[in-house]
């Protein structure tokens, strides 16, 4: 009963309810990334999939310029992360805008990260499974190491939360996502300035 429409109902009211507490922290921070970004905005969307693989556009908020070498190709993350957008990412407020997209249905609070469309066809069949519930704005493998295990492993601990998703689990997750928050635990992949791509065998 949780799984199918009491964790939707709690995710909307939640959600709604955050979005009213943290807006004044949700209005400096687009203000600050504004001017910090060098003119290419507050916000960044993409496409990702969702429940069943649906596509939708997740929102968060941009961290990086959109700066470009002399052959017009986009610097790398590690360059164009600027210093406000290295602290938006380490006290995770990058993620923040994903609470409309719960609000409009596409994700959850809790449930497997929703990663980039080009993975899809890199998937096992057992991996896939993670759609099988709405992605979430942390999960399960994000308070087991987050940016900092492979993606094999977050594959494994995503569908271990789909078999076992209840609202105990939820609660404890959220508890460990904010305090992952305050130690600020994972943020990056060693030796990368955001995660590891995904190459189907990593």
């Amino acid at each position: 009963m949780y799984k199918n429409g009491i964790k939707r109902f709690f995710d909307f009211c939640i959600a709604f309810i955050a979005i009213i507490v943290l807006s004044p922290i949700l209005l400096f921070t687009t203000i600050f990334l504004h001017f910090a970004n060098k003119g290419a905005g507050a916000f960044f969307t993409q496409e990702r999939p969702g429940k069943d693989a649906k596509i939708f556009r997740v929102i968060k908020f941009k961290t990086m310029t959109d700066e470009r070498d002399s052959n017009g190709s986009l610097l790398p993350d590690a360059q164009r992360l600027t210093k406000v957008g290295r602290i938006v990412r380490s006290l995770s407020l990058d993620e923040l805008p994903q609470l409309f997209n719960v609000l409009k249905g596409d994700m959850a609070l809790i449930g497997p990260r929703p990663l980039l469309v080009k993975y899809l066809p890199l998937y096992t069949a057992e991996q896939m499974r993670r759609h099988e519930v709405r992605p979430g704005i942390t999960g399960w493998a994000q308070v087991n190491g987050r940016n900092t295990i492979s993606h094999t492993k977050k594959f494994e601990y995503d569908v271990w939360y789909v078999d076992h998703l209840t609202f105990a689990l939820d609660c404890k997750i959220l508890f460990l996502t904010i305090k992952k928050v305050f130690v600020r635990e994972g943020i990056s992949a060693e030796g990368e300035a955001t995660a590891e791509t995904f190459n189907g065998h990593n």
